[in-house]
């Protein structure tokens, strides 16, 4: 029987997945096996029941099959599909791995809150820089093309509401999938930090589709710093805070106009305008999340065996 190697020095985030000394080369494999088809099935369950009310409640079809329930209702359900891939990943990690579902938020075995609250509040000044920077930045050089119009301030309200409840678990489901399970799958095989980031991220930017170079990248780099920062932090608090924030903004900057919540486009399709600003954004979070780390030291490794069953 193999036996867990002495716990020393601490586990990293990204090596949590052998802490319990369970840790086998297809447990990952089959924890990823599980995932997906269980969230696509999940997800189909899902569009055929909102298809069946929707049809039964009289609103029209859309063009690619699905029914029209509405600009603000159909991006709810769209974050909604993301989302119930929360509690599936946290299954794979306790069903598959046999260790906590917690271990997938931080190597303390929880979601931080206070560590996540401060991550918020650093995060308010990077995203207020690229909320301006959207409003100053120009067109994308179509002259012709009318400006947006404000859909009032009861309707602008009302999404903002509903926004706030899904937003947050859209974002929070993205980290747990790629910077948490992910990165703890590769680094179940591989030591260091900056391989265990990489594939995460590109299939992080790759998920979003291919639409422009710059909005590729743009993900890509959002993928690999905030991956650092999940494992220089010991938990996914810094990723989900930014990401949380970054969407409310892009969601709520398109409900403030008619018919922005109808649009296709996603951050893949950003030009390279607001692209080269938002990975700017990115370096100052990452930067004050660091100087945060340094001054209130977040636990970014697991304790020690002898006292780790305190935690």
């Amino acid at each position: 029987m193999t036996t867990a190697p002495p716990d020393l020095a601490g586990f990293a985030y990204h090596r949590m997945g052998r802490r319990t000394g369970r840790q086998r080369w297809w447990r990952p494999l089959l924890g990823t096996m599980l995932f997906l088809p269980s969230w696509l099935v999940l997800a189909l369950l899902l569009y055929v029941f909102s298809y069946a009310l929707g049809t039964a409640a009289g609103y029209p079809e859309l063009p690619d099959g699905g029914v029209d329930l509405g600009p603000l209702r159909n991006t709810a359900l769209d974050l909604t599909y993301i989302a119930i891939a929360l509690p599936l990943i946290l299954l794979a990690v306790r069903w598959t791995e046999r260790r906590p579902a917690g271990t997938l938020s931080s190597v303390t075995g929880r979601l931080r809150i206070r560590w996540l609250a401060r991550c918020l509040l650093a995060a308010l000044l990077p995203v207020a820089l690229l909320a301006l920077a959207t409003v100053l930045l120009p067109d994308d050089g179509s002259a012709s093309a009318e400006p947006a119009a404000w859909v009032g301030l009861r309707q602008f309200l009302t999404s903002l509401a509903v926004l706030a409840v899904f937003v947050p678990l859209q974002a929070a489901a993205e980290e747990y999938v790629f910077r948490g399970w992910l990165t703890q799958a590769v680094g179940a095989f591989l030591r260091s930090p900056w391989l265990a980031v990489l594939p995460q991220a590109a299939l992080f930017a790759t998920a979003h589709g291919w639409g422009t170079t710059w909005g590729f990248t743009d993900l890509l780099l959002f993928g690999l710093v905030t991956g650092w920062l999940t494992i220089r932090t010991g938990g996914l608090e810094a990723a989900i805070a930014l990401h949380v924030l970054n969407n409310l903004l892009a969601f709520g900057v398109s409900a403030a106009v008619v018919d922005g919540l109808s649009s296709d486009d996603t951050a893949a399709d950003a030009s390279w305008q607001l692209a080269l600003t938002d990975m700017a954004t990115v370096l100052i979070y990452a930067a004050i999340v660091l100087r945060l780390a340094h001054r209130h030291r977040p636990q970014h490794l697991t304790l020690p065996s002898d006292t780790a069953a305190r935690v």
